[in-house]
């Protein structure tokens, strides 16, 4: 028995159109899941659909912005009703806009608050619900997983309200871990490191790259597909006893006090 095979399990993915999350997606389904497939723009999400269905699995696309709470009520309704339920849940929509502390407006603040934060604890909340009415039902366990950043250590500048929502829901995280354990239901954070996706205006060869690779022991920046093992980990049975916790890839940055 595989213990890392998905086959037979659901899991959405929210921002699953590109960069991290559509790693996430590609990786889940290409271990045997069925995939549910949440971003804002629909060309890109039918692209992404291309690409998972490749993998013979079943791949619902949906138009979702997390940052409206009945946009995703009624998207995690769709996919229930598609998909017949869901093993696992992925909050990893996100966005990032740059400003000094001292020039943030409340409202910049908050735009990024409503779609980093509030939209993934509400995508957390709604994979939690459908997953205890299972295991009140006798279908115990899912599994729940945020994507964090290295902001969740250490302050970068200029964006200061991203790491504050992160911050935030890596505290959500514990406590889903904390309140659903009883019922076999596991919640983690994954914190990327330097990734080589549309929020980062750079790569290795670019100045601000070669500066940044000079941090990472490993000597280069993560491609999006590098972080798709961790997700497909924690969506399986192999890590059916792994609850609570931040996990870093970051090819050594954390460990790099420099």
């Amino acid at each position: 028995m595989n213990p890392f095979d998905l086959s037979g399990k659901v899991v959405l993915v929210t921002g699953a159109n590109s960069g991290i999350g559509l790693a996430f997606a590609d990786a889940c389904a290409a271990a045997g899941a069925d995939v549910v497939v949440w971003g804002r723009r629909a060309d890109r999400n039918e692209e992404a659909g291309k690409r998972l269905r490749a993998h013979g699995r079943r791949v619902l696309t949906e138009v979702v912005d997390v940052a409206d709470e009945a946009q995703q009520q009624a998207g995690f309704a769709r996919a229930l009703e598609a998909m017949g339920r869901l093993d696992g849940v992925v909050a990893n929509a996100g966005t990032v806009t740059i400003s000094p502390i001292v020039d943030m407006s409340l409202e910049q603040y908050d735009a990024l608050q409503q779609v980093a934060q509030h939209g993934a604890f509400v995508t957390l909340r709604e994979g939690a619900r459908h997953m205890v009415e299972r295991a009140k039902a006798g279908d115990r366990g899912g599994s729940l997983l945020a994507t964090g950043s290295l902001t969740n250590f250490a302050a970068t500048p200029f964006i200061a309200h991203y790491g504050a929502a992160k911050s935030a829901v890596q505290a959500l995280v514990r406590s889903f871990a904390l309140e659903l354990g009883p019922h076999g239901i596991r919640a983690n954070m994954v914190c990327a490191g330097l990734t080589k996706t549309e929020m980062v205006p750079f790569d290795d060869e670019h100045p601000l790259g070669r500066e940044a690779v000079k941090k990472i022991p490993l000597g280069r920046m993560a491609d999006p597909e590098e972080m798709g093992g961790i997700a497909v980990y924690l969506m399986s049975d192999a890590a059916r006893y792994h609850t609570g916790d931040v996990i870093t890839v970051d090819g050594g940055r954390m460990i790099n006090g420099a």
